[in-house]
């Protein structure tokens, strides 16, 4: 992954997604040769010059500044997360330090841990930027079983398990919605840490192995994460959809807690229940 074509192919598909209609503009002559806005459109709206605007667009991002950003990205549209990830390309270009220039190694923390565990009537697990699963509570072992049923890789991560493992796609039953989740969280995080040699690798791999993935990561689509539904189609109750929050620790950066839940007195929660009744009897315990 090059810096420069991420940039070039980032701000070129979020340009194109824009009818001049859509950005004010009068739409000139009706035979437009390129979708959505042309370069000088751009750098009419974002008040640069063309030159200049042409020079950012081919990865040249290296020294704007935060007031030339935020023109271009409201000129484009972006929404937050697409902002965020449009200043970590900037950072990237300039080889500043990212937003997250600590990473976390070794075991977590015993008091994480202890939040974690308490968790006992919602599935919740901590992962970090690449979907490493890097622990998991009882029930949230118990929702994710089909990831841990290969012995030796530690830890799980989610995007290998969706896109290599044969029961990945059955696991996802709203499989294109999933599938532009999990590309859009990883190629967030690339543009965070572009220099984590672990998650170019991994998005290496899919990318070379997964046609899907390789379509996907081709959009570069980005996404904030906080909060949602999700679907799982698990081998013991069924079809699940459960609620999801998604809160990152602050005290350890580049991480996430996510916890599951489903509303009382609904057939989500019947399941969750029964889920938690067949982790009892099966004996199901997160290994940290």
């Amino acid at each position: 992954m090059s810096t420069e074509s991420d940039i070039r192919e980032f701000l070129a598909s979020r340009r194109a997604r824009i009818t001049p209609q859509q950005a004010g503009l009068p739409a000139y002559g009706g035979n437009r040769r390129v979708p959505g806005l042309r370069r000088e459109e751009v750098a009419l709206l974002a008040g640069v010059s063309i030159d200049y605007y042409v020079r950012l667009e081919r990865g040249r991002l290296a020294g704007a500044s935060d007031e030339v950003l935020d023109s271009v990205a409201n000129a484009l549209q972006l929404d937050d997360a697409e902002r965020a990830h449009l200043y970590d390309l900037a950072r990237a270009a300039a080889k500043r330090p990212a937003r997250r220039t600590k990473r976390v190694r070794g075991p977590l923390p015993d008091s994480v841990l202890r939040v974690l565990h308490s968790m006992t009537d919602s599935p919740a697990f901590i992962r970090n930027g690449r979907l490493d699963i890097l622990a998991v509570n009882d029930l949230g072992r118990a929702l994710y079983s089909p990831l841990y049923a290969e012995e030796g890789r530690h830890p799980v991560n989610i995007a290998r398990f969706q896109f290599l493992d044969p029961t990945g796609r059955d696991f996802f039953p709203n499989w294109e919605e999933s599938v532009n989740t999990t590309v859009s969280l990883l190629r967030t995080e690339a543009g965070r840490a572009p220099g984590d040699t672990e998650l170019t690798g991994l998005i290496g791999e899919l990318v070379t192995r997964n046609d899907e993935f390789r379509t996907a990561w081709a959009k570069h689509n980005v996404r904030l994460h906080h909060t949602g539904r999700k679907g799982f189609r698990h081998p013991v109750i069924g079809e699940i959809t459960l609620d999801f929050d998604a809160m990152e620790l602050p005290a350890q950066p580049g991480l996430t807690l996510t916890a599951y839940s489903a509303p009382p007195h609904t057939p989500d929660h019947d399941k969750l229940q029964l889920l938690a009744a067949w982790a009892a009897t099966e004996g199901v315990t997160a290994r940290q």
